[in-house]
């Protein structure tokens, strides 16, 4: 049954001139979205069906429980010869992302690469897409996409693909139902009152032809009713192959047809009807939302028995699906087979980089653990504790962690040992440092029994000695870090953390080790120890103050991870490049972020140390009146953690909270003098000659006798030693304007003493501000300048970058939802972001506020 196309016809212009421009070597990317049955798949096929040169390759994302892993790719390789298909048949995840811009390149003709539904796609599908289609502009192709923005939640993954994609290669096409008259017209010549049709359907193609298709009828008030009224016209025959089919999600291929319905007649009748389509390769209904409709009519029982009979015929096939064999047994209620499946799925997925799936699987055989050995009960649950590691579920990940030890304690199993690390590096995530290092060493004790496995002993050798690194107890754990098991994965992490060791100790030798590590992780394919090897050189090179060098390995980190879903990476290197940008003077960019990702992840665990001590001490300089309750949560946080990483930015915005907020040469005392105690200790060690610099230089601001030492850096030396001049030049070669104004204040004089209040005002650093103010006024200056007026701020309300660009779309009418789309980020995000703006406006209403952007003058 054809449904003619209308009002596409500009959506298909701009397929056939992205299309050109493939032809002529310039690839881009088409993201078509829209709701269910608007007409995506339809505007697809009228578009490939009308290719005049080229060739299209087309797959299709399930709505699984535990989607196939690279499903869609698997999907359009079944059919071609080349490298995709040769990748994806060597079981070679990581030669997949290579073969897909090799088969796309192909020199005689455009390849038209679809993948519908990526709402419903697997992470490593999504890892993929984000590979291609951010260089698919160098290759003769077009990466045609198609969504439905409603299926994308505020933690959605695809929002970071979509976000990925953006510049002069990607075109989207936004579909809406069709106009009153467009119904009209199919309308025509049927007694429905197209009007009415129209207002019931609100234009969406698919409804509207499912309530033609019974004309007889009244206007259904649901897409299901329209649906079911087409399918009750069927033979009873006809009826129950249609019921048989539904259960199965997207399309059913010959050979499953064939098992599940030997008799075809039935299957014409239902094709002549329009209630399924018939094509060489599969057979399915007209639309997702028709099988939905018909799947959801059915009683329990029926849907357990239609799917037994699914499950069944797949595993009969010579090679099953395992995916799709653990959705079915899930749906029948088959226990026993969600057990006897769930596990390879949930290995096949981790191995392809699925990440989500697994953790899908794991949970679904978890759920069933009654029916499990209690061994593989605990291997499932330390499985399950990675996967979720992955996903950065942390908190859900040291559970299942805690779970298998327990488990396996009880049992006496060897495999403890495993679980131990394992633990121990959840606990880490989660700044149970003490827990990690007692759980690390357990392992280590257990490792050294004679009758332990080489490759155990070695693996729990070199967790205790990546924890220790992590603990700031370096030169104990390089004694750990040479693992003699000859595992080449565990070699490329012993490498990684000795390197980390060697600078944070001030040995800039670590940098071989750790880029040594990173290359041969890369060849390994083992992407998230080259994370981690970035990650350790940014840390390591940022503690020795050698911000320049960790900004390149920040981008490199950056243009590594992108083609992949590394959440808790990608928190530490947003996180990271904004204190580049606090150094740099852009303070409103930089709140910006932070405050983001504390929104999306108010406890981030470890990582917190990224962003809770750097926003508490820009609130601190700013004045701002959430100061106190941001530097308590970081204070709290950074104790239990008890790690540099997190005790020094948690200090220093004591120290400079103290600096700001008391009396000149006050004795330090209360939190500053307890901060400024542990400090002193802590860092007097190898490799904290900045650290340790920029400790001295507040405690001299704030009245205390020091001195500076060997080794000091400059930019801290000059001022411990009164040169204001020499340390203020030091800043400006740093590229660090507050600091600088800092020493200019320390000039005595008034002309630096200005320079460094203009400088002050222009940051938005109001309390040292007022005190430039009151040294001017010590000096005799008669006329200081005040404050900016309000009118010459960013904007009347104080408002930063990123705020006014949400006041701006919440004063159109859009909703925190669509703001979230337009802007790709996460619900979460938007509404901490209308609550800040609110605030500061002084409003209580959405709109009240968008009623200020006209009063205020900020449109």
């Amino acid at each position: 049954m054809a449904t003619r196309l209308l009002e596409r016809d500009s959506e298909l212009r701009v397929l056939d001139a992205a299309l050109d421009g493939a032809a002529g070597g310039a690839g881009s990317v088409v993201l078509v979205s829209g709701e269910a049955g608007i007409g995506k798949t339809s505007l697809v096929r009228a578009f490939t069906r009308s290719l005049r040169a080229g060739r299209v390759l087309a797959g299709a994302c399930d709505d699984l429980l535990t989607p196939r892993a690279l499903g869609p790719l698997r999907d359009a390789a079944r059919h071609v010869r080349g490298p995709l298909a040769a990748a994806l048949a060597a079981d070679d995840p990581g030669g997949v992302f290579p073969a897909v811009l090799e088969e796309l390149a192909d020199p005689h003709g455009p390849t038209v690469l679809v993948v519908e539904d990526v709402h419903w796609a697997d992470s490593a599908t999504l890892d993929l897409l984000r590979h291609v289609g951010r260089r698919v502009d160098d290759v003769p192709a077009l990466l045609l996409l198609t969504y439905r923005p409603d299926e994308i939640g505020r933690e959605h993954p695809l929002l970071g693909v979509l976000g990925s994609l953006a510049g002069r290669a990607v075109r989207r096409l936004s579909l809406g139902g069709l106009s009153p008259d467009a119904v009209a017209e199919l309308a025509g010549g049927s007694a429905v009152d197209a009007q009415r049709l129209h207002r019931a359907t609100a234009g969406n193609p698919f409804f509207v032809t499912e309530a033609l298709a019974s004309p007889d009828d009244p206007v259904p008030r649901t897409v299901v009713d329209a649906v079911l009224a087409r399918v009750h016209r069927l033979s009873p025959a006809a009826r129950a192959v249609v019921e048989q089919l539904a259960v199965v999600p997207s399309r059913v291929e010959p050979a499953l047809l064939r098992a599940l319905c030997p008799d075809l007649v039935p299957v014409t009748e239902a094709e002549r009807l329009g209630v399924l389509e018939v094509r060489t390769d599969a057979v399915a209904f007209r639309h997702e939302l028709a099988r939905r409709a018909v799947e959801q009519s059915l009683p329990v029982t029926i849907r357990f028995e239609r799917n037994a009979r699914v499950t069944a015929a797949l595993l009969d096939a010579p090679t099953p699906d395992r995916a799709r064999v653990l959705h079915h047994c899930v749906e029948a209620g088959d226990d026993a087979g969600v057990v006897r499946h769930g596990p390879s799925v949930a290995r096949e997925a981790s191995r392809a980089g699925a990440h989500r799936q697994a953790v899908a699987a794991y949970e679904q055989v978890l759920a069933r653990s009654a029916l499990l050995d209690p061994a593989e009960h605990a291997a499932l649950l330390d499985a399950h504790a990675w996967s979720l590691y992955n996903v950065n579920r942390l908190h859900d990940a040291a559970a299942a962690a805690r779970a298998a030890v327990a488990l396996a304690d009880r049992l006496g199993d060897r495999a403890l040992i495993r679980y131990l690390v394992t633990l121990s590096r959840q606990q880490w995530l989660l700044r149970h440092t003490a827990e990690a290092l007692a759980d690390a060493r357990r392992a280590d004790d257990l490792a050294a029994a004679p009758d332990v496995a080489t490759a155990d002993r070695a693996t729990a050798r070199v967790n205790l000695g990546a924890v220790l690194v992590l603990v700031d107890r370096e030169e104990e754990g390089l004694s750990h870090l040479d693992p003699d098991g000859g595992d080449a994965e565990l070699a490329v992490l012993a490498r990684n953390y000795r390197g980390s060791a060697l600078l944070q100790l001030g040995d800039l030798g670590g940098c071989a080790a750790l880029l040594d590590s990173v290359a041969v992780a890369r060849e390994l394919g083992q992407h998230e120890y080259v994370m981690r090897g970035y990650y350790n050189l940014v840390e390591g090179l940022w503690r020795l103050g050698r911000h320049t060098e960790a900004a390149r390995y920040l981008d490199a980190a950056d243009e590594y991870g992108r083609d992949r879903d590394f959440q808790a990476h990608t928190y530490f290197f947003t996180a990271r490049r904004q204190r580049l940008l606090l150094m740099r003077g852009k303070w409103g960019p930089a709140e910006d972020v932070l405050r983001s990702l504390l929104a999306e992840r108010p406890d981030p665990g470890m990582l917190g140390r990224e962003t809770m001590p750097v926003l508490a001490r820009l609130l601190v300089r700013q004045g701002a009146d959430e100061a106190a309750q941001m530097l308590a949560a970081a204070d709290r946080a950074a104790r239990e953690a008890d790690v540099l990483e997190w005790l020094v930015p948690t200090g220093m915005a004591h120290l400079e909270h103290a600096w700001l907020t008391s009396a000149p040469r006050a004795p330090l005392s209360g939190a500053a003098g307890a901060w400024a105690a542990l400090l002193r200790v802590r860092t007097d060690r190898p490799g904290a000659a900045h650290l340790r610099g920029e400790l001295l230089r507040w405690l001299c601001r704030l009245g205390e006798p020091v001195t500076s030492f060997p080794g000091c850096p400059p930019e801290f030396a000059a001022g411990i030693g009164g040169d204001w001049r020499a340390a203020a030049a030091e800043w400006e070669r740093v590229g660090d304007p507050y600091e600088r104004a800092l020493e200019l204040l320390e000039s005595g004089e008034a002309e630096p003493t200005l320079e460094a209040l203009t400088v002050l005002d222009g940051l938005g650093a109001r309390p040292a501000a007022t005190l430039a103010r009151r040294r001017l006024r010590e000096l005799g200056v008669v006329q200081v300048p005040r404050g900016p007026a309000a009118a010459t701020r960013t904007n009347p309300a104080g408002l930063t970058e990123r705020q006014m660009e949400i006041l701006r779309l919440l004063a159109a009418g859009m909703t925190n939802a669509e703001i979230a789309g337009r802007l790709v980020v996460s619900v979460r995000t938007v509404d901490h972001h209308v609550s800040a703006v609110l605030q500061k406006l002084g409003v209580a209403t959405r709109r009240e506020a968008a009623a200020a952007v006209a009063t205020l003058g900020l449109g």
